[in-house]
């Protein structure tokens, strides 16, 4: 235990002590703990905690769960950190369960409801399929990609924007932290959701102005977040697809993990748009994205990219695949600004 009660789970030199059998299979049970961290998102546990421990049979009463399979459930999460188990089969609150908490300041209950929800989790099943054919697996499996999927079923797209929404909240204050978005007076945010990352840069930056630019169902719903942040006043909300144009008459324009969402072609396509939209004016193109890493290093970046062979039929890139990219699209690379988290801003600017 640390001081805080906490269980250390493994530290370094116990990893590097166990037997390559025993490490091999706790990396293969590994699904079970997303699909566990899944159903206690979804059931909202961490939200019941957080006035402090509660009983399983409480916690199931409150969640409409089978009490004894629900206490099963939390003693496997306990055991490894997500919450804690106390005498009398109580489960009290973790530093980790605390980031399934919906007012979390860096919540990953959306994306751990989404990542497991039954449609990624069936396309997660058809793998060996992408990997011998080069298919998306999404497509495969429900006969029909992400988008076009989640325009049929509301729900899902839902339970996306908010995971989408999450992740962009854990990676906003490095982003502005990383870069100065002062010297841009008016800044388009492509496929920017409901807006978290522009309202955040405005908020920070009175001076600047913004236009959000998604799909029109999806810009429809980022009025709320605006006018939360009190930067609606200086953020236009438009509606279109990047694949037909984009906003014009911004200094720079932001493009926030939406090319790994796509092939080389489609991501062109985005780019092109972008630099017909940036026209004579000039300006910054700011693609934010994971950097792929060298090899043997990243996992996150390289489970992602596998995240988008499965899921969304894009892929993680390296500088010099964004560097050909901007290439087709009459864009050069001018910079790359590591943020010290997942993320990187690689800046391109009209050739």
């Amino acid at each position: 235990m640390d001081g805080s009660g906490q269980r250390d789970l493994r530290g370094e030199a116990s990893i590097r002590e166990e037997p390559p059998a025993a490490a091999l299979r706790r990396l293969v049970n590994g699904y079970q703990v997303s699909q566990a961290i899944h159903v206690a998102a979804v059931l909202g546990i961490a939200d019941q905690l957080a006035g402090g421990p509660k009983s399983s049979d409480e916690l199931a009463s409150a969640t409409q769960s089978h009490p004894d399979a629900l206490y099963r459930l939390l003693r496997a999460l306990a055991s490894v950190g997500v919450f804690r188990e106390e005498p009398g089969r109580r489960f009290g609150p973790t530093p980790l369960g605390e980031c399934l908490r919906a007012d979390a300041p860096q919540p990953a209950g959306p994306w751990a409801a989404f990542l497991a929800s039954p449609p990624k989790w069936q396309a997660w099943g058809a793998l060996l399929h992408s990997v011998r054919t080069g298919e998306n697996a999404f497509r495969h499996v429900h006969g029909a990609d992400v988008w076009a999927y989640r325009a049929r079923h509301p729900e899902s797209g839902a339970l996306f924007d908010r995971a989408m929404t999450g992740m962009t909240r854990l990676g906003t204050d490095a982003v502005l932290a990383a870069y100065d978005f002062s010297q841009f007076r008016t800044i388009v945010d492509v496929g920017g959701g409901h807006g978290l990352l522009l309202a955040a840069i405005l908020a920070a930056h009175p001076g600047s102005r913004g236009v959000l630019f998604d799909q029109p169902h999806v810009a429809a719903g980022a009025d709320e977040l605006l006018r939360g942040a009190g930067v609606a006043d200086r953020c236009a909300v438009v509606g279109g697809s990047f694949f037909e144009s984009v906003p014009a008459g911004g200094d720079a324009h932001l493009l926030k993990q939406i090319t790994h969402d796509w092939g080389d072609p489609e991501a062109t396509a985005i780019l092109r748009a972008c630099r017909t939209a940036m026209g004579d004016r000039g300006g910054r193109l700011l693609v934010i994205e994971r950097e792929l890493g060298a090899p043997n290093d990243r996992p996150d970046a390289k489970q992602m990219d596998l995240q988008m062979l499965v899921s969304a039929g894009g892929r993680e890139r390296t500088q010099p695949q964004y560097a050909t990219l901007f290439a087709a699209a009459g864009l050069r690379l001018v910079g790359v600004t590591p943020t010290g988290g997942e993320l990187c801003i690689t800046e391109a600017a009209p050739t």
